[in-house]
Formats: C-alpha cells, structure tokens, sequence
C-alpha cells in the first residue's frame, strides 16, 4: 500500500518542502497543507474536509508548523490535530506533545515531574507574584524571564533587579521565571539534541558572546565531538531521549545548558524544531532521518495489524 502522508506547514516553509521531497522518493503521496486550511466538516464521512484529499483521510500526519493566530484559531488548529488521532492517524508531534512544549510552564513542570534535571522554575500571574518571587529568589541567583509562548530567544531577559521585571502588559500578564545557569563566559555555549522515533539523530554545541545562545541570534553551531548514535550514548544523549519521552514527542529539538561545574540542566523541548544550524554541521540528514522513522512506523504498525489474530464474537446469551 503506498502511503499518504500529510504534512502540516505552510507550503513555502523550506524544512517542509524538504521532508516532502523524500517522503515522495521513497514512494509516499505527499500532500503539504497549512492547518488553517482544513476544516471541520460534519457533512464529510470522516467530519473532516482536507485539501487535495477528495474527502480521503491521509495514513499519517507530520506537523512541521502551525502559522500564530488569534487564541480562537490556534484552539481550532490544534482541535483539528486532536480529531486526526481520534480518528486512529498517527500524528507527528501530536497536539497533546504540542501543547505541552509551547506552555513552557507545562514543559517544566513534566520535565521535573519525570525526574530530569531543570532549574527552579515558577510561572505565575500578576506582578505582585513575580514580585514576590523575585524578592525571594534575587539575593541568591538572577532570573531568568521567558515568554510563556516564544522561540528562537526571543523576548528572553535576565532580571538582576526588582526594576527589570516588565509591566503585566509586556508578558501578557504571565511570569515565567527560572534560574540562571551559571557557566563560562564569553564565549557561552549550551546544546541542542534531536530526537527522532526514540533515537538521537544529531548535536551540536551553541556557540556565541551573547549568554542567549540561539542560532538566529548570531550563535555559532558547532559539531559535539564524540557525536552518540543510538545508545552508545552520552549524557547529553541520554538526558534528551528521557526529555522527548516524558514530554511524548515523536521528534524534537532539546535544549540542554552546562552549569559552571558541568552539571546539565534540560532549558525547553521543542516540537516543532528547525533544523538548518545543526545540519550545517552533521553528516546525517535530519530530514532523511525524518522520513525514515515515520515510514518505518507505518509499516510496523501496518505490519502488526496484519499479523493481530482475528477474534470470533460469540453469540450474547438471551
């Protein structure tokens, strides 16, 4: 059977049209499909109304991106994602492991919940409550302040002071406080790992003068020596693959930060992860690898049900 795969991106994103273009090597139908454009359809048979899917249902899902919407929207969206594993098709990230890595409140909270290491961390409304914490927390560390919902370092700042904590208006009314990670500095570094179907596929070291450490910001990438391939793995491997499992992501991007005395701290897992910086420095090719594992899961999973035995219901007593 040859599969159906629909990928969820806008169809000018690169990443997506790369993933499309070896999913069609290896003799997948491929459609790329923003989520916005489908809809909720109770008239179709499965209720819901594809492009280019003539009322079909695809075999599998790949969620590359999800354009930013209004709250209404973005529910929407992610509802759609939840009616595909209703309906039994696999989806890759699942809404579930979506929305627990944009709420990087959610992240945290699983990340220690699973016993990985993490900073202290509190999200709270109101500045009062960040106040508070701040006075608590400020005579020991500096704190870091992250959007709730952000990528790529964006909005991130350091707070030394009660002065530097922003108006509620700025954060959406929403703190997100964690500890800074003390290490050496300039250069700064931290690592990215990525995950895929279980298994470490690549990483690399983040290299900049800047302490926020993202690639768009100027950091340079830089290939970890003694790169791990399935387990013979590191610290650092280990420390993700256990990040991606607790968070149920099927493949994702860790964040993972050294303290001065070499302690790893697990920052953020991302779900929907670019991948340009770390294959500029690899030799796999993540989105072969991508294509690979979902494939190989299709046919597993096709494969197992092959191989289910059928059960005979017997008759109910009158």
């Amino acid at each position: 059977m040859i599969p159906r795969i629909l990928i969820v991106s806008d169809v000018s994103d690169a990443r997506a049209k790369g993933l499309a273009a070896r999913l069609d090597r290896r003799g997948a139908v491929v459609a790329t499909v923003p989520l916005a454009a489908i809809a909720f359809e109770t008239g179709s048979p499965s209720g819901l109304s594809i492009p280019g899917f003539d009322g079909a249902l695809p075999d599998a899902v790949l969620v590359r991106s999800i354009a930013a919407g209004s709250f209404e929207a973005v529910t929407r969206r992610l509802g759609v994602l939840h009616a595909f594993a209703k309906l039994s098709i696999p989806v890759w990230n699942s809404a579930q492991a979506i929305e627990r890595c944009v709420d990087k409140s959610m992240t945290t909270f699983i990340l220690k919940n699973a016993g990985l290491p993490t900073p202290p961390t509190f999200a709270v409304e109101g500045r009062a409550m960040a106040e508070a914490i701040a006075e608590r927390e400020l005579p020991f560390t500096p704190l870091v302040l992250k959007p709730l919902f952000g990528a790529q370092g964006r909005g991130i700042r350091l707070i030394e002071t009660l002065s530097d904590l922003p108006a509620e208006d700025e954060v959406n009314g929403v703190y997100y406080l964690q500890h800074y990670v003390p290490r050496p500095g300039p250069p700064f570094r931290d690592f990215r790992v990525f995950v895929c179907a279980g298994e470490v596929l690549a990483m690399m070291s983040r290299r900049g003068d800047d302490w926020i450490t993202n690639v768009n910001r100027g950091a340079v990438p830089e290939l970890v020596s003694g790169q791990v391939s399935l387990h013979g793995e590191t610290e650092l491997a280990t420390l993700a693959r256990a990040a991606a499992a607790a968070i149920g992501a099927d493949f994702a991007g860790v964040d993972i930060v050294p303290s001065a005395d070499g302690t790893l701290f697990v920052l953020e897992v991302n779900s929907m992860p670019a991948w340009s910086g770390l294959q500029s420095v690899v030799a796999v090719n993540i989105a072969d690898a991508i294509a690979d594992a979902l494939l190989k899961f299709l046919a597993d999973r096709t494969e197992a049900a092959a191989a289910r035995p059928y059960r005979l219901t017997a008759p109910a007593n009158s």
